[in-house]
């Protein structure tokens, strides 16, 4: 079995704190045409580069009926940065548009195979997977980026046409496993491509 969902699997459920103060479950998106969840973080280069780009694509969509739900899922042993308290403090900073989820046991990293920070899963209505992968192919320097693939699977999702390119390898920071080396990876835990 692979490490990472694949296409038209189902999207795991979860029950997780954001930093609103509340819990928040698969079932909260359930009016959702679209579901994006992605792994993401306070550190991360890669996250930090393409933050501002995340943020835009979210805003095209979200009146769309597309939801985004952000999960941070790194040990804070690894970073502190990546604590709760600095993720509250990063969303009272940036105010991002979507939901900001603390997986403090991992479990709902391992539930999805999450690889990377910044790494993209979109759901359609029925909630199966119909993307996973990067956002952009240059998340650290978005100046330099030449394509938006979560946007394109979005757009085409949307329009009801196929996704062209439904697996793209995410980019970014590994995930930082509780009691592990900070560039350890599961031993399933491969490139998608």
């Amino acid at each position: 079995m692979a490490f990472t969902l694949q296409i038209g699997q189902k999207s795991p459920d979860f029950n997780l704190p954001g930093t609103d103060g509340a819990m928040h479950s698969l079932s909260d998106f359930d009016d959702a045409d679209v579901l994006v969840v992605f792994f993401t973080c306070n550190h991360c280069p890669y996250v930090i580069g393409s933050d501002e780009v995340t943020r835009a694509t979210a805003e095209k969509f979200i009146p769309q009926g597309v939801a985004f739900v952000g999960i941070n899922s790194n040990s804070p042993n690894t970073y502190e940065e990546d604590s709760y308290h600095h993720m509250v403090e990063r969303m009272d900073k940036y105010k991002f548009p979507w939901l900001y989820l603390h997986d403090a046991t991992q479990d709902v990293a391992r539930g999805y195979g999450a690889l990377r920070t910044p790494h993209f899963y979109v759901f359609d209505k029925d909630r199966k997977l119909v993307y996973t992968g990067r956002g952009v192919d240059n998340p650290r320097d978005t100046g330099k980026m030449t394509v938006n693939d979560l946007d394109n699977a979005l757009t085409e999702l949307l329009a009801g046409q196929p996704i062209t390119t439904p697996v793209t390898n995410p980019i970014g920071c590994n995930v930082k496993w509780e009691g592990k080396d900070a560039h350890w990876m599961p031993a399933d835990a491969c490139d998608l491509l």
